[in-house]
């Protein structure tokens, strides 16, 4: 083998050595990330949820809410956490019709999405 190949076969050796040691320990943050940013990453992992999944590990993966209320119904007190998934009106601002819901019952996952919340709620999203 010619010197040439060698330095270039080292060098895509500690590229990739690099590129795979900041795709396994590199953490995204939503609180650093832009708002156009942070809708992407929230419909990704909101789409990735499972029913039954506990409000800590939803919390730790999407970070604070944008939108946060409580309701007592009929079957118990129910938290919705409101998050960013849709641009709606450039004001500075985000509103609910801006977000999807994550409803949790006993800090567990119960639903999430528009239907959800008038379903569990009884009042309409907007």
């Amino acid at each position: 083998m010619g010197k040439a190949f060698k330095i270039v076969l080292a060098g895509f050796t500690i590229y990739l050595v690099i590129a795979l040691a900041v795709l396994q320990f590199y953490t995204a943050n939503p609180e650093t990330m832009t708002w156009q940013e942070r809708e992407v990453f929230n419909r990704k992992y909101i789409s990735r949820l499972e029913l039954g999944e506990g409000k800590d590990g939803v919390l730790r993966l999407l970070g604070p809410p944008d939108i946060s209320e409580a309701h007592e119904t009929d079957d118990g007190d129910l938290l919705i956490l409101f998050y960013r998934t849709q641009h709606v009106r450039s004001d500075g601002q985000t509103t609910r019709d801006e977000t999807t819901p994550l409803l949790f019952r006993n800090d567990v996952l119960l639903a999430w999405g528009e239907s959800a919340y008038t379903r569990h709620t009884g009042s309409p999203l907007r």
